[in-house]
């Protein structure tokens, strides 16, 4: 069956998610993500994209880009090929190391455009690889916080999210980190995806959680369970009904938390 033409955004804005064929590791070294990220910002100039956000993970990465000067399929097939390239040299194989063609979604509005920012920043936190979005340092969140100075690579074109919350810099920088880092059950794109089974779900529990018997996780002090339970009901693929049955406690616990 043929594949659907992707329908192109209005705004030109799409949130764009590549991984690997067969989820495996496409970045396994700070010289692949550096390589990746000196890929994207050739392709920025040349297609004269506008980038948004990005978060390199293990096995995908997500973008937030404007569409340049030619259709948006080309220019990710122009990056696929060229990271590719350098992959299959560098580890010696051969064949697709990207899962078919990127998943994506048209970015409409002001307000799912913060949205996905966020959920983009925030997918090593739901992950449970770090606790807050700036500590992970292969994504946009580090530069918006101007904790390192501006990549020389100049991918970021952080203005044009922070001129939608306010025309002040400053101000707009300090609403953006809080709304960058609020808890939320945000869903884009890729969370369109089985549940974890129980099995799989505790074993990534425990893990977030660290030493200790996950069922002593209902005796803990209250605001000491409600800082975990922040951080459980917020991992992918793992419901609050079906945490609440793997650590002993109420779905409502869970939900008040």
């Amino acid at each position: 069956m043929p594949r659907s033409a992707r329908v192109k955004s209005m705004s030109g804005v799409y949130h764009i998610m590549w991984r690997g064929a067969n989820r495996q590791e496409i970045f396994h070294d700070d010289e692949d993500c550096n390589r990746f990220l000196d890929i994207l910002a050739k392709y920025k100039r040349e297609s004269e994209l506008e980038i948004y956000a990005w978060c390199l993970m293990g096995n995908h990465v997500h973008l937030l880009l404007r569409e340049g000067k030619e259709d948006i399929s080309n220019t990710m097939k122009r990056i696929g090929v060229s990271y590719a390239s350098y992959y299959n040299w560098k580890y010696d194989t051969t064949g697709h190391l990207f899962q078919g063609r990127f998943k994506s979604e048209n970015v409409e509005d002001n307000r799912y455009l913060l949205t996905v920012t966020r959920y983009i920043h925030q997918n090593p936190v739901k992950a449970g690889i770090v606790d807050r979005p700036n500590e992970w340092k292969w994504s946009s969140c580090r530069e918006y916080y101007a904790f390192k100075p501006h990549d020389k690579r100049n991918l970021l074109d952080a203005n044009f999210i922070l001129g939608k919350i306010s025309p002040d810099q400053t101000f707009a920088m300090e609403k953006f980190k809080e709304y960058n880092e609020k808890i939320n059950n945000d869903e884009c794109l890729e969370e369109k995806r089985r549940r974890l089974p129980d099995e799989e779900a505790r074993v990534v529990i425990k893990k977030l959680i660290g030493p200790g018997d996950i069922t002593r996780v209902k005796v803990l002090p209250k605001a000491q369970r409600k800082e975990v339970l922040q951080k459980v009901k917020n991992i992918r693929g793992v419901s609050q009904r079906q945490a609440a049955r793997i650590l002993g406690v109420s779905p409502n616990t869970i939900n008040r938390s």
